[in-house]
């Protein structure tokens, strides 16, 4: 019978945690004291002092049980325990010794209920100070003492049977990463040194692992040490600096090559060493540094309820996921794919598992308007982030009627109904084909800027209870990694021995990954004022055969030898360079170096975006052809420089 209860006796719980600090700490303050007097008497201790103890003893243990409560002593994960735990171990000492102090003290010259004057005479000053440190020297001894015997103790113990690791980073993520290795016991990683280029830091240990060199001498350390692994802790290194490791790292026959994953919970910054990934393609071409404020970001998005258009996709993802790092109150993500949506599911509930009750998962047409409605009228969103839209170039081309359908006329719906419901910004995601447009899908998306300009407007002239919609509109190129984009076609290709194809050999793109691009979104939403079209800086443009290159050297092969690079010809509605800082319209400086606002000197009246609406929809429904030449027309028409 006995047997049953042990196993439930023995399991740890915050209810058995705070009883054993409970009866230790009662242990420790009846130690402190006593020692105290010992200290102070030079280990002589006449009968008086002996009654002080006892006299002082019962006001020592409420006084001090009560004040570490109050301080939430014994909340403490000890496993865990850090700085800010010891230093409430102090506040909590300062306290209950200040209370003591004031308490005997003036029952010596006043009466005070229940306490003789008498009771506390002669009681020495100096002992106060002498308990306030051992106090503290116990009771952070007892708590940091698992954490000692786990990360220090079992460390030299250890058959380090993790791989010989060198740490690329001694900053913040780094010291997270080391003191995660030793949590977990080294069984994966074992930490023999880290670089930084800070010249200040080398020489120094971090938990016992020096910082041996600045980055540069990766290759000769990585021999020296005979390591086996590389992790890189610098989440902000742009695609040089990291090409440059990871290549070092190659040479040095390195295979295990991890990085840090990007922190999405700012609430919880924790690196654990199960998350590492594997440094991928597009961070070694296209990773850049890009700075934002977040504390201006928390505060627009903190609280407030956001729906994501488009939320299963490439760019919606990200933005849900970055959206969700800044304690939104609801966060409704609407998409027409149900997979997609499910896989978002099982993403976030693993990244915010804090967020469960927040998260609202919405399969819909943004075509259907009886659906929007629903969704906006149920959820009372107050932020729209619009990134639903047909974005493939030559499927628009053949498929012209389906882009007015999504990318203009679902548009206009969302749009429309964000004024019905009072949403105070509405940020649509627009891309770099809609300047100077030669293709469908960049002219429709140059229609649905119009639709939010024209909307703008009508709700600065119209608003009424519900308040004012902004909307504003946000400009980028080519992300890498996308689905659909040049990158995951050489991978597919590259993985069947090749040969890529390349469209052009002067054909140029600007790049840049998914998170980056998704940040400088959110910090545009912030800037943005009603009415503009933001562009975002995607910094040098590339050449699409360069990056080809690229990709088949990073697999350590080499161009046009190992894998060839075919030409095929530009597709239907491509062009050798997309412009996004243009003559066309100019653009001035934002309060950010990497966002600007285009002079959007073109518009269109609402009563104009309905007229042209209307048009639309009726070529769409008296076409029959597959190829919809009457909506070309109409793009043609309206749509300045589209051919």
């Amino acid at each position: 019978m006995l047997k049953q209860y042990i196993p439930s006796l023995l399991y740890p719980s915050l209810f058995k945690r705070s009883i054993f600090f409970i009866l230790s700490d009662i242990l420790i303050i009846i130690l402190s004291l006593y020692l105290s007097f010992l200290l102070r008497f030079e280990f002589v201790l006449k009968n008086e002092y002996r009654v002080l103890i006892v006299n002082a003893l019962p006001f020592f243990l409420i006084i001090k049980l009560v004040i570490f409560s109050f301080f939430r002593l014994y909340r403490i994960t000890w496993r865990f325990v850090g700085l800010n735990d010891l230093y409430n171990i102090v506040n909590a000492i300062v306290v209950s010794e200040s209370l003591l102090i004031v308490l005997i003290l003036t029952s010596q010259n006043y009466h005070l209920p229940g306490i003789p004057n008498e009771m506390f005479a002669g009681f020495p000053r100096s002992v106060f100070l002498i308990d306030g440190m051992l106090s503290f020297l116990l009771l952070a001894g007892l708590r940091i003492s698992k954490r000692v015997s786990l990360e220090i103790i079992l460390k030299k113990r250890s058959n380090k049977q993790g791989k010989r690791t060198i740490i690329v980073g001694a900053g913040n993520t780094g010291e997270m990463i080391i003191r995660d290795m030793a949590k977990q016991g080294y069984p994966d990683f074992y930490p023999v040194g880290l670089l930084d280029d800070d010249e200040k830091t080398i020489g120094t240990y971090i938990h016992g692992v020096r910082v041996l060199a600045k980055t540069d001498r990766l290759k000769a350390v990585l021999r020296k040490y005979k390591a086996e692994a590389v992790i890189i802790a610098i989440p902000s290194l742009n695609y040089k600096t990291l090409r440059r490791i990871y290549e070092d790292a190659k040479e040095a026959q390195i295979n295990t090559i991890k990085i840090v994953p990007r922190i999405y919970d700012f609430q919880k910054p924790i690196v654990n060493t199960k998350d590492f990934e594997d440094i991928h393609i597009e961070d070694l071409i296209g990773r850049q540094a890009v700075e934002v404020n977040y504390d201006e970001i928390e505060i627009f998005l903190k609280n407030t309820c956001v729906l994501i258009t488009g939320a299963g996709g490439s760019i919606g993802s990200e933005i849900a996921m970055q959206v969700c790092a800044f304690q939104p109150q609801k966060v409704i993500l609407f998409d027409i794919d149900e997979t997609d949506l499910h896989n978002m599911h099982l993403k976030l509930m693993r990244v915010f598992p804090q967020l469960k009750e927040k998260l609202f998962f919405v399969t819909g047409d943004i075509r259907d308007e009886g659906r929007i409605e629903e969704v906006f009228k149920t959820f009372r969103p107050q932020l729209v982030f619009h990134s639903a839209a047909y974005k493939h170039v030559p499927m628009m081309e053949y498929n012209p009627k389906e882009a007015v359908k999504v990318n203009m006329l679902g548009t206009y719906l969302l749009a429309r109904s964000s004024i019905k419901y009072g949403i105070k910004k509405f940020i649509l995601i627009s891309t770099d084909k809609a300047v100077r447009p030669v293709s469908v899908m960049g002219a429709t998306k140059r229609v649905a800027e119009y639709i939010c300009t024209a909307l703008n407007d009508v709700s600065s002239r119209d608003k009424k209870d519900n308040g004012k919609t902004e909307f504003i509109s946000v400009r980028f190129g080519n992300v890498l990694g996308s689905r659909g984009s040049v990158l995951p076609l050489f991978m597919e290709q590259l993985k069947y021995g090749g040969p890529l194809t390349v469209t052009h050999k002067e054909m140029q793109r600007y790049f840049m990954t998914i998170p980056e691009a998704v940040s400088l979104v959110l910090q545009a939403s912030v800037i943005g004022k009603a009415g503009d079209v933001l562009v975002l800086d995607m910094g040098e443009p590339v050449k699409i055969v360069e990056l080809a290159e690229e990709l088949i050297r990073i697999h350590g092969m080499k161009p046009y030898k190992d894998v060839n690079i075919e030409f095929i010809g530009l597709r239907p509605g491509e062009k050798l360079f997309e412009e996004i800082l243009t003559a066309e319209e100019g653009t001035v400086a934002s309060k950010h170096e990497r966002i600007f606002i285009a002079k959007n000197s073109e518009k269109y009246s609402m009563e104009a975006i309905e007229n042209i609406l209307k048009e639309f929809d009726g070529a769409i429904k008296e076409s029959l052809a597959v190829d919809g030449r009457r909506v070309r027309d109409l793009l043609k028409k309206y749509v300045r420089h589209f051919e």
